[in-house]
Order: structure tokens, then sequence, then C-alpha cells
């Protein structure tokens, strides 16, 4: 397997956790109702690739969903204020959008085009790829 398959088994494991954790805390259907909100974070993109990619990438990396959680944990010990059921199911639910996304093939962006991924290549640019790969088989 390679490298990218490995990290995509892995997104899986980390979504069916974050999934079954926000059903455990509060009701199922969170992270699902929630699961587009994070793509928001795209409007970038509307002003250029760079902006796009990097507000993209803070969204769409663990970083934030595990911050989110390390707030719920101390909500819930009474250290920081703050609903920790809430923040918690917050943070399940982002940590699950990322997982979702990333086993899907949508890494984190590289700022030259939103097609261009830690991942490899998706949409358009990926099929280009594919069709300038069989073209070179067949010469």
């Amino acid at each position: 397997m390679t490298v990218v398959e490995w990290q995509r088994i892995e997104s899986i494991a980390i979504g069916a956790l974050a999934f079954a954790a926000a059903s455990l805390i509060g009701d199922w259907w969170w992270p699902l109702v929630l699961f587009l909100l994070f793509d928001l974070s795209a409007v970038g993109y509307l002003v250029n690739s760079h902006l796009g990619a990097n507000l993209y990438n803070m969204v769409h990396s663990y970083g934030g969903p595990a911050l989110i959680l390390a707030w719920a944990g101390l909500a819930y010990a009474e250290v920081l204020p703050g609903a920790s059921q809430s923040l918690a199911i917050l943070g399940c639910s982002w940590a699950f959008h990322v997982a979702i996304d990333r086993a899907l093939g949508y890494g984190l962006k590289h700022t030259d085009s939103f097609q261009h991924t830690h991942l490899g290549l998706i949409g358009r640019a990926r099929r280009d790829q594919q069709d300038e790969e069989s073209r070179r088989g067949r010469l």
C-alpha cells in the first residue's frame, strides 16, 4: 500500500472514532448537521489561491479539533469556562469532517491550486493527469 492509502485508511478510523464519540456525548446527527460548516473556510479562494489554501488548511487540520476537545476537557474539569458537552460535540464533529475529507482524498491544499493536495491531485486536475498518463502508455 502507498503512504496515501495508509493515510486514507487511518482517516476512516479517525472519522469512525470521532463519530462514535460525538454520538456517545450527544446526539448522533450533530457531525452530519455540522459537516458543511467547516467547508466555509474555502471562501478564501474567492480572494486568491494563497489565502484560500491557508484558510482551508487551518480549518482542515486536526489542530483546531484538538484545541476544542482540550477546552472541553478543561471545562468538564471546571478549570476553564464553557459548556463541555457542546464543545466536545463541536470538536468531534470537526475531527469527523477532517477525517472524512482526508479519507475521500481531499487533503491539505498547496497554494498553487485547490486541486493540488498533499494526498495528490483531485477533480479535473486528477482526470487530466490520468488521461495524460494513459496517452503516454499508448505511445
